[in-house]
Order: C-alpha cells, then sequence, then structure tokens
C-alpha cells in the first residue's frame, strides 16, 4: 500500500483515499506537467483544504505524496537518488498553495537542499462558477523555480506562467540546458550547497534578557559561536533581540520569529541555535514557523561531547547526559535507540507509543546510572590506591581551552590531545610529575589529574553524568585553577568555575589560581590580574615561562604552605 507523508491528521477516509489514488497517475518523461495532473491535484488540495506536494522522478512516476508545503515534506538524503556534484537529484516537486505569488524562501531552500530538478508551484482558487461545473479547485497561474549555479542566490524563478504552456515545454531539454550550466561554472557545484554537506549552516539568535548586561550577552554569543565551530558547524549570522523576559511560546517575539525565518532560508541555513535552553514544545514551534531545525546551547555542548568521547568511561557517561536531556524533550525517536523496547507483559491497556519510548529511555538511564555508579566505584579504588602510596594528587580544573592538557603535557610528557578549541579532551588523565626539591635536592613526586573543562552554565546533565570525572577534584589534595588570562572575560571564567565547583560535595583544602598564556596580554591586563591576585602564579605553558615557579609553590601547597582562599 502507497504511504502517504506529512500532516494527514484530520483528514477524512474518502480524502485519505483520494490522495492514494494520486500515485497510480503517470507523467510522461519528456514533459515537467499536464494541464489534466494539475487540475487533479488541485482539486484534492482544495478538497482538503491543505496544500499537497507531490514529488515525481524523470521516468514520469509518482515516488511520495505528501501533505504540506515544499519545506515540511522533504526527501532526506536516503531518498534522494545519489549522483555526481554537477547533477540534480532527478526528482521534480509540484505544490499547491493559495496564493497568487512566487513560492517562499522556506521553498526554495527546499529544493536547494534536495537539488531538486524543479519545483513547480500551482496557484489555486475554488469560485462559484467553478463549483456549478463541478470542479472544486482551479489553477489560476503557475510558477517554475529551478537551480543556477550561482552562490548567492542559487535558484530562478518564473513569471507567472499558463499551464498549458508550461506543458509544452520539453523536459529533457530543460534537464540537459540547467545540469549543463552547473558542468560548466567551474566555481559553484550542486553538492557544495544541496543536502548532501557535511557540516551544519548555523544560524544564531541570542536574546538579552534584563538581568543580562551587554558584556555578559556579547561573551555568551561569542562563547556560542565558538561551540558551533567546535561542534563542526558554520555559523552564518547572528540575530538579537532584546526583551525583559522570554517569550513562552516562541522564546523571541512573533515579528522577530518571522525575520529569522527570512534570513536563514536567504543563507540557505540548515539549522537555528538558541544561546538559552529552550523546552521542547518552544522548539516545536519555531521549527513549525520557520521550518528548520532549531537546537539550544545545551544540545550544542552535548553534541561536541559525544565527538569528543574517546574512552568507553566518557562515552558512557555522555549518552547518560544526552539521555536525560532528551527524556523531557522526547519526540518520538526512543524506540529506535535500544533494543530494550516493551514486549509482552510490559505494556499497558491503552499505552501510547510516546509513554512506551518514554519508558524505554527511563530504563536505559537507570542501565546507565548503575554503569556510571560502577565507574565511580572504580575510581575511588584507583584513589584510595593512591592514598595508600602517599602520593600527593593535584587536579587541574577550570574553563574550557584554559590549557590544563596543555599544561600537564609540558610538565609530565603526558601526550594528552590538545587543540584551541572548546572541550578538546573530556578523559580524566593522571601523570607523575616529578620535581626536585631546591633546598633539600630531594626528588618529589605528585600525582596531577586532568579534569574535564568548565564552562558558562555547564548543562545540569552533564554535571550529573560526569561526577564520576569531577569527584577527582574533590578527592585531590591541591586544586589547581588554570585561568587563561588572555580571554577578554577572563573574570567571568573564573566566577563560572567557583559557581561549578560551589556545587561538588567537597574542596581540597588548598586552591591555587594559575594564570596562564601570559605571553598573550598587555602589560595592564597583567597588572590587573596580579593586583587582584596577588597569591597567584602566572605563566605560560607554551612558551614554557615560570614554569619552576609553578613547581615550587606546589611543594609549598603539599607541604602545608596556607594560602589565602580565592574560591571562597
Amino acid at each position: 500500500m502507497e504511504t502517504l507523508y506529512g500532516n494527514i491528521q484530520g483528514l477524512k477516509s474518502s480524502h485519505i483515499k483520494q490522495l492514494k489514488q494520486l500515485y497510480e497517475q503517470r507523467i510522461s518523461s519528456d514533459r515537467l506537467i499536464t494541464p489534466e495532473f494539475a487540475q487533479t491535484i488541485a482539486t484534492v488540495s482544495t478538497e482538503i483544504h491543505h496544500p499537497i506536494c507531490i514529488y515525481i522522478n524523470r521516468r514520469g512516476q509518482i515516488i511520495r505524496v505528501a501533505v504540506g508545503t515544499p519545506s515540511q515534506t522533504q526527501l532526506s538524503a536516503a531518498d534522494l537518488p545519489r549522483h555526481s556534484a554537477e547533477r540534480l537529484s532527478g526528482i521534480r516537486c509540484i505544490a499547491t498553495q493559495t496564493k497568487s505569488e512566487p513560492p517562499d524562501p522556506a521553498s526554495l531552500t527546499a529544493m536547494v537542499r534536495q537539488r531538486l530538478d524543479a519545483l513547480v508551484v500551482l496557484a489555486i482558487s475554488s469560485s462559484g462558477s467553478d463549483r456549478k461545473r463541478g470542479i472544486t479547485g482551479d489553477v489560476k497561474e503557475t510558477y517554475l523555480a529551478h537551480l543556477v549555479p550561482d552562490p548567492q542566490t542559487p535558484w530562478i524563478i518564473s513569471s507567472p506562467l499558463n499551464i498549458d504552456a508550461l506543458s509544452e515545454e520539453d523536459f529533457d531539454e530543460l534537464i540537459d540546458e540547467w545540469e549543463a550550466e552547473f558542468t560548466g561554472s567551474g566555481h559553484q557545484t550542486l553538492k557544495e550547497f544541496g543536502i548532501e554537506s557535511d557540516h551544519d549552516r548555523v544560524l544564531l539568535v541570542g536574546l538579552m534578557t534584563e538581568n543580562m548586561s551587554q558584556h555578559q550577552f556579547e561573551d555568551s554569543l561569542a562563547e556560542l559561536a565558538r561551540l558551533v565551530d567546535t561542534a563542526g558547524g558554520k555559523v552564518l549570522d547572528t540575530v538579537t533581540q532584546k526583551r525583559s523576559r522570554p517569550h513562552p511560546q516562541t522564546v523571541v517575539g512573533q515579528g522577530k520569529v518571522e525575520e529569522i525565518a527570512n534570513i536563514a532560508h536567504q543563507l540557505r541555513a540548515n539549522l537555528i541555535v538558541f544561546d538559552r535552553d529552550i523546552s521542547a514544545s518552544q522548539a516545536r514551534n519555531l521549527e513549525s514557523t520557520i521550518s528548520i531545525r532549531v537546537v539550544d546551547r545545551t544540545e550544542v555542548i552535548l553534541d561536541i561531547f559525544a565527538q569528543r568521547a574517546q574512552s568507553q568511561a566518557g562515552k558512557l557517561q555522555v549518552e547518560l547526559a544526552q539521555l536525560e536531556y532528551m527524556l523531557p524533550r522526547l519526540r518520538g525517536r526512543g524506540q529506535e535507540m535500544s533494543r530494550l523496547g516493551g514486549g509482552i507483559g510490559t505494556r499497558g491497556p491503552g499505552e501510547t507509543k510516546l509513554e512506551t519510548e518514554r519508558r524505554t529511555i527511563q530504563r536505559k538511564i537507570n542501565q546507565l546510572q548503575q554503569e556510571v555508579n560502577q565507574l565511580q566505584a572504580h575510581r575511588t579504588r584507583l584513589r584510595e590506591q593512591r592514598q595508600q602510596q602517599e602520593i600527593p594528587v593535584i587536579a587541574l580544573a577550570g574553563y574550557t581551552n584554559a590549557g590544563k592538557s596543555t599544561l600537564l603535557n609540558v610538565l609530565t610528557h603526558a601526550e594528552v590531545y590538545t587543540a584551541d578549541q572548546l572541550f578538546a579532551t573530556l578523559d580524566p588523565t593522571t601523570r607523575k610529575l616529578v620535581i626536585t626539591d631546591p633546598n633539600t635536592q630531594e626528588r618529589r613526586s605528585i600525582l596531577l589529574t586532568d579534569t574535564v573543562g568548565f564552562i558558562h552554565e555547564l548543562p545540569p546533565a552533564l554535571m550529573d553524568a560526569f561526577r564520576a570525572t569531577l569527584e577527582e577534584v574533590s578527592e585531590a589534595d591541591v586544586l589547581l585553577h588554570l585561568v587563561d588570562l588572555s580571554h577578554p572575560a577572563w573574570e567571568s571564567h573564573i566566577q563560572s568555575v567557583k559557581e561549578i565547583l560551589a556545587d561538588l560535595p567537597a574542596m581540597p583544602g588548598q586552591t591555587l589560581i594559575v594564570f596562564n598564556k601570559v605571553d598573550r596580554v598587555d602589560n595592564e591586563t597583567l597588572a590587573e590580574a596580579q593586583q587582584q591576585y596577588p597569591e597567584s602564579v602566572f605563566i605560560s605553558a607554551t612558551k614554557h615561562l615560570e614554569l619552576d615557579t609553578l613547581k615550587q609553590r606546589l611543594l609549598q601547597l603539599i607541604d602545608g604552605y596556607v594560602i589565602p582562599s580565592t574560591l571562597s
């Protein structure tokens, strides 16, 4: 039985039957459309009071009938034929709409993403005279859109066309002509702006509320751009709005939502990222209007963690964090994530598919939490073994990209992966550092542990999932809080780390703030930090500046030298 796509809820059985009968239609392979077929789908669309989209291959076979607009009924990459970068997909879309105007940006962007052969839009109407003649829908005018190798505006839209004139066009000749343009263009291939792009094209959205300063707002947006870049996305532009509080349905105002939609479609963005947590209902409301996937800051961070987790323990903790975040935002995709689904004796009477999926995810969460507890117990045993050896432990903590892994490598030759990226490493690494006491010439051993980087408003799901890792901080003898002094927001980074550490069950008795990357700052910034934190150490891990001073200060700390606490 042929499948109907799109939003078919609420349609009568007779309408369902009419839509399925469209699969029986056939268009001549050398025709774009026929007047008879245009009239048929105009009639069906008018009777069901919804736009419909018909997807046709080059043999004239209808491969998909869907209720909705072109942007709402797109084919996935798996459903599209695989062609070379200079060829169109071999699929065209015939769409209906009630407005006598060219296709909107959302429909055109959908055409680009799918590399459609063409998009034909039928503007339909239903008049009293039509109904007397037994015609419930009529094609007033037609628009033809197709792709061109122009990176700025990759489509051409015809002026209003008569359906009879359009049906006389030789479709084979049109396709040959259009694809030849891409073959000879040399600067833009179809693959470069089609659905097969290997990275997300992102539009950022920031909302500045009354409890935020301009400086905080700008820093947060700049950090979000870096997060998107780290996740593998490409930031195209940023849209901002000032409101006293977020809109309960759409986060930003309705006018701003329309502006976001227009900009996103003009830039051919395929992802909208909000610089704050948004609810599942807000995301759905936005997606229904913009017709582009919408995520929030937390989802970007979770995606980065999923990419960066290397060890089995790291992957376990990331999966737990993702599921805990997803559960309250469930959109009906839980069953496919696990084989622990329901079965005989597991479903209550009348239980819906959504409830079953929620139960599936909850069971998976419980299983992962047990495994994290086992990981936590294992780390506890390792720490106890280290304590029995009476080797002091120093935990490296700090904002992400402060240089913790670089410092660990320089001091211990650990060869931990480093990069100028947020969350370059997730898995804690412990290495031995041997320091020579300048007074006694005795060689002293210290264990240095690199921990996961912190970030402003670290998602609670990650805090919970990575508690086994964060306990490396709680159980250490000394906390070395590394700060990137070259970052414009270094003061707020210190505050963010303080807030996260305050949520830990215990803190080391000694804490030392170490300012890194001093080779990249001006004298004024360095003097300001030295005045505010006179007991701190100022180094450059990459330039090996003042590392001996740092080592001697660490010896003083493990020997019980007390310095004023800077995290209280």
